[in-house]
């Protein structure tokens, strides 16, 4: 399976820079996190990547050369927008879904039949898309991303609306095609689902890459910014400490900029504050991004790569 390459990549809508030199790479068989907040330029980085707008400046390369027409069969696209014919047949619909892709008209039928019996909707097949509930109107299209099995998979939001047997199903089909060695990109807000189902992420903010890499390491990164302390002592105003709350039976500070957890460590034992439990804190995902954007420095934020190897500008 090829490796996929967002180089040097921009594109601007009049004076609006959507999109602003960004760089990084997803890997065959890996979960990857695109993340950022509304407006941050994921939805114009995911059209440059399927060919629905050119950028400006850069290229998305597959495997060192520049993903084309060609390759379109190639990508399975779930966008946050659902859409299906409504007053069409679901079976109808998947298999011009797959016909679209390549499929010939019979495999795109035993497919779409295959695939209704995965997504547990093998009942619906002839009827009317306007008469399936939003949640299994959503798995339908799920089905259609799927059943050409392709090589580069970008979900949208894929778990909004589902319940939770359905999003259990959801995540198994993405662990699937990541281990089928599909390059597999999740776009979501959900950072649950990002600490659960992704190897490495992309974070951008006003059309900048402002994190990118290996999620633990990230994490690690970020690690010594919060302690998990045992102790009855009320640990608010120590000098280190920038706030203190509770988590389970142990408490969770999070220490000042420039503070380590020695520092914390070294002033309770010179306080004689009884402590029967320390250690540094691996901080959520959500945190982390929060904290990125509000920061909005990526020059000085944890980055483990900063640019793919042989990507280089003027590579």
């Amino acid at each position: 399976m090829p490796v996929l390459q967002f180089s040097h990549l921009r594109k601007a809508y009049a004076t609006t820079v959507a999109v602003d030199d960004v760089t990084f790479e997803v890997r065959p068989g890996e979960v990857f996190g695109l993340l950022g907040p509304n407006g941050a330029g994921k939805t114009t980085l995911i059209r440059m990547l399927i060919d629905i707008i050119a950028p400006d400046e850069g290229q998305v390369l597959l495997d060192g050369r520049p993903l084309g027409p060609a390759d379109r069969d190639r990508i399975g696209y779930l966008p946050e927008e659902r859409g299906l014919y409504r007053k069409e047949k679901v079976i109808d619909i998947l298999i011009y879904f797959g016909m679209l892709k390549g499929l010939s008209r019979r495999d795109a039928r035993a497919r779409s039949r295959a695939w209704l019996e995965r997504v547990g909707l093998p009942e619906v097949a002839g009827r009317r898309a306007d008469s399936l509930s939003k949640g299994m109107q959503q798995k339908v299209q799920i089905a259609g991303t799927l059943l050409h099995e392709p090589e580069i998979l970008v979900m949208d939001e894929p778990f909004s609306g589902l319940d939770p047997l359905n999003t259990v199903l959801v995540k198994d089909l993405l662990r699937q095609r990541r281990d089928a060695g599909a390059l597999v990109i999740l776009s979501t807000h959900q950072m649950p689902m990002v600490e659960e189902l992704c190897d490495r992420v992309a974070m951008i903010d006003r059309g900048r890459l402002v994190l990118y890499g290996d999620l633990e390491e990230i994490r690690r990164g970020y690690g010594e910014s919060a302690v998990l302390v045992g102790t009855h002592a009320d640990l608010r105003g120590l000098a280190p400490v920038a706030s203190v709350a509770q988590a389970g039976s142990l408490c969770r500070v999070v220490l000042r900029d420039g503070a380590r957890p020695s520092d914390l460590m070294a002033l309770l034992q010179e306080r004689r504050i009884p402590v029967d439990h320390f250690e540094v804190a691996r901080m959520p995902v959500e945190e982390i991004f929060v904290r990125t954007v509000q920061a909005r420095g990526a020059a000085t934020l944890p980055t483990p790569a900063a640019a793919p190897a042989g990507m280089e500008r003027g590579a």
